[in-house]
């Protein structure tokens, strides 16, 4: 069992070692499983692993549920349909102080359920919110650091394109993992909320001006314009439908992908151009997933051959120590990964290892992949990959280093997210298990 467990962490090795001169991840990650497995094994069963991990990823039912919420997002985006929808935000908070940061974050939240990705929620929202903070005197600094932070909030709120990643790769249900983040993507909203009204308290120059309160009838004409009933309708249907057993995650997304294209006809946002550009985004985001997930499969099959899994849960296990403490570990190991793996490879990478940790010291599988996810998008915003900072920069052209230092409020916010998850796992829990 040493000599495998050996091979198995010089393969991990060899694979940081690719990444740091350059190469792809995927490819990295393919390179290192192919590698190790021939050693555990022979060449010939670690090509056949590989061959069969490639054809499950690309004919597997499962994973048809991911061009299909892909595709139902880059509608919504490509239509300009989150435009209006901020509109309709801004007018029912804007008067408020902060409003208009924090209709951001509801509209961050609202846009995620029907967009699934952080980067799309992200480069929509700087380009339609950061001009109009701006406009009404907000800091630079507040406007691009809320929005870089609340565009994670599409990475827990259904569908996330992260937890269905997950859910392929641990084997766990996506439906469980969509309600599980629905309740965990509310209290993050919420967090996001307080620490905005917590900074302008403060330091009341951060948002200075607040917008005309709309009358009545101005309210109900950006709600109509906005189209946050059509939009909270196909969410109902399609994840409703899902959530009560109607159908399959992937038949929700192909129903919220006939919703998205209604709308957008309804609202005159659709044409061939939308349509084709749409097509062309969803296959080349669902390629990369693909191509990660078959790669990432050859790893985790390495992983599984070299008891590395099984050796560290069963030491950890007789540790007899606190399990939250472990969590806290993880939690560090995520943040200094972070620093140099992406978000969705660093899933994709670290799920087979830690798991049947997380699973032996009692937490549940969709706890877990919600809490993976929130410390994700915590490294989103810290520095020095902080993807989520680079998307608001280069959207806004605002300077990368405020972004930054706009965001630092956030972690904190995500950071509380992460303890109230340890301590109260029934904020990722609960609602699954009333529904399932």
């Amino acid at each position: 069992m040493a000599t495998t467990v050996l091979i198995g962490l010089l393969s991990l090795v060899g694979f940081l070692v690719l990444i740091f001169i350059g190469v792809p991840i995927s490819f990295a990650m393919a390179i290192s499983g192919i590698v190790g497995f021939i050693f555990l094994r022979s060449p010939a069963a670690a090509f056949s692993a590989f061959k069969e991990g490639v054809l499950l990823t690309f004919t597997s039912y499962t994973s048809c549920v991911v061009p299909m919420f892909i595709f139902m997002g880059d509608i919504a985006t490509e239509a300009g349909i989150g435009d209006d929808l901020f509109d309709c935000f801004q007018a029912l908070t804007g008067h408020r102080k902060a409003g208009l940061a924090n209709a951001a974050q509801i509209v961050c939240a609202i846009f995620g359920a029907i967009c699934g990705s952080s980067a799309a929620t992200g480069a929509m929202m700087s380009r339609v919110a950061y001009p109009q903070m701006k406009r009404y005197g907000y800091s630079e600094e507040l406007s691009t650091g809320c929005l870089a932070a609340g565009s994670g909030l599409a990475s827990l709120i259904p569908p996330s394109l992260s937890l269905i990643t997950y859910g392929i790769c641990a084997e766990t249900s996506i439906g469980k993992l969509f309600v599980g983040g629905i309740l965990t993507g509310i209290v993050l909203m919420i967090l996001f909320i307080i620490t905005i009204k917590i900074c302008c308290w403060i330091k009341p120059s951060l948002a200075p001006e607040k917008a005309k309160k709309a009358t009545a009838k101005e309210k109900w004409r950006a709600i109509r314009k906005g189209g946050f009933i059509e939009i909270v309708l196909v969410f109902a249907i399609a994840m409703g439908g899902m959530f009560a057993g109607w159908f399959t995650p992937t038949e929700a997304g192909a129903i919220g992908c006939v919703g998205m294209l209604i709308i957008s006809i309804i609202f005159k946002r659709f044409s061939m151009k939308v349509l084709l550009r749409a097509l062309r985004n969803t296959l080349v985001m669902t390629g990369f997933i693909y191509c990660m997930l078959s790669c990432a499969k050859m790893m985790a099959s390495m992983f599984t051959l070299s008891r590395i899994p099984t050796a560290l849960a069963g030491y950890v296990a007789g540790l007899q120590i606190n399990r939250v403490f472990i969590i806290l570990v993880l939690t560090v190991i995520y943040l200094i990964l972070g620093c140099f793996i992406d978000g969705v490879p660093l899933l994709l990478l670290t799920t087979p290892v830690f798991l049947p940790i997380v699973q032996a010291m009692g937490f549940d599988s969709v706890w877990y992949g919600c809490y993976m996810v929130v410390i994700i998008c915590l490294g989103c915003i810290t520095p020095p990959i902080g993807a989520m900072c680079y998307v608001v920069s280069g959207t806004t052209k605002a300077q990368l280093v405020t972004v930054f230092k706009g965001s630092l409020p956030f972690v904190i916010s995500y950071v509380v997210c992460a303890l109230l998850m340890a301590l109260v796992p029934g904020i990722a829990t609960w609602l699954p298990s009333l529904m399932y």
